[in-house]
């Protein structure tokens, strides 16, 4: 929940700039601000504060953006959620199939697998935050999967599925397995200069899975 005294000093704040336009500049700090202080603090340890302050700008400013602390995630959330990019129609499966492991592996290697790294926990006994991960970043993965099985089942690439959402399970599953549960694997923080594993990083995880994946849905080999 939002501190009471920062809820307090937006309210009026927000009333004075009613009809100002948005500044994106300030929205994407606030933003990269979250995911940072998430990461270094925790869902628990977060302020709207610290945001703020990190972000450079003030508790009001952030106030008028979001109303409260979980409504500053939820947004986080939803903004990185749709780094996924656009859905290539390659005119095969395994192009398909390889362009979304490779979009995955780059959101999941950046600021939002870094905010879902630490937003999985919490969301066990946060309804609300369990909502918006599986909405804003498991569900656009679900949709864009079913659409490349359905194009592959259609050009008789693979057998029918009975579930075609199946295979985001596989590639959701799998990818958090390996940056988030593997030892020495997680995205680095900012500015720690450190690079991802060789065996983590998008290609390595593409090159691995994408032959896996193939057999599974049951496809056609030369």
């Amino acid at each position: 929940m939002a501190e009471p005294t920062e809820s307090n000093e937006s309210a009026p704040a927000a009333r004075r700039t009613a009809g100002r336009p948005r500044d994106a500049g300030r929205d994407r700090a606030l933003l990269e601000a979250t995911v940072q202080v998430l990461q270094e603090s925790g869902y628990g340890g977060l302020t709207t504060a610290a945001v703020a302050k990190r972000a450079g700008v003030s508790t009001a400013t952030l106030y008028r953006r979001w109303r409260s602390k979980e409504d500053l995630v939820v947004g986080t959330a939803v903004r990185w959620a749709a780094d996924l990019g656009p859905q290539p129609d390659t005119g095969t499966l395994e192009g398909d199939l390889a362009a979304l492991l490779r979009d995955k592996a780059e959101t999941l290697e950046g600021p939002g697998g870094r905010l879902l790294h630490v937003l999985i926990g919490e969301a066990a006994h946060n309804d609300t935050l369990a909502r918006v991960l599986d909405t804003a970043i498991i569900q656009p993965v679900r949709d864009r999967a079913a659409t490349l099985v359905r194009r592959a089942v259609a050009r008789g690439d693979i057998p029918p599925l009975d579930d075609a959402h199946v295979l985001a399970d596989l590639v959701v599953g799998s990818m958090v397995s390996r940056l988030f549960l593997t030892p020495g694997a997680a995205p680095p923080a900012p500015g720690d200069g450190a690079a991802p594993a060789a065996p983590s990083s998008g290609e390595a995880m593409t090159r691995e899975l994408l032959p896996f994946l193939l057999r599974a849905l049951g496809a056609r080999t030369g």
